[in-house]
């Protein structure tokens, strides 16, 4: 990924990342190949998802997640698998859906760049 990155940002992601389950753009890919059930949440912002995204996907932004996923997702065991642009704004996300007691959230690293670079399918906006 191209982004530079703040070292205090980095630091609060990789707290995150301690306690959060991870991962990869592959094992997505399995899951949605077998068939699985899962909730895959788009926490991006609204014109990143507007241009593009995985097919299936709901938005629900990183800045308004909190305030809206129990709404969207009323069952706390509900397995949930959230991505971004590269893997670290869905793993702060992640981090505080389990603090609101969420039991089966994932955040996958790479995020949507990674999944377009993997060459599978993508969904174009408008």
């Amino acid at each position: 990924m191209g982004k530079s990155h703040s070292q205090r940002f980095l630091d609060i992601v990789n707290d995150a990342k301690s306690r959060v389950m991870e991962c990869t753009v592959q094992d997505v890919q399995a899951r949605v190949q077998n068939g699985e059930e899962f909730e895959l949440i788009d926490v991006r912002e609204d014109h990143e998802f507007n241009a593009a995204r995985i097919p299936g996907a709901k938005h629900l932004g990183k800045g308004i997640i909190e305030r809206d996923i129990e709404k969207a997702i009323p069952e706390t065991s509900a397995l949930i698998i959230l991505y971004c642009g590269g893997g670290f704004r869905s793993a702060l996300a992640a981090d505080n859906l389990q603090k609101m007691g969420y039991t089966q959230v994932i955040s996958m690293d790479g995020g949507f760049s990674g999944w377009k670079t993997a060459g599978f399918e993508i969904e174009s906006g408008e």
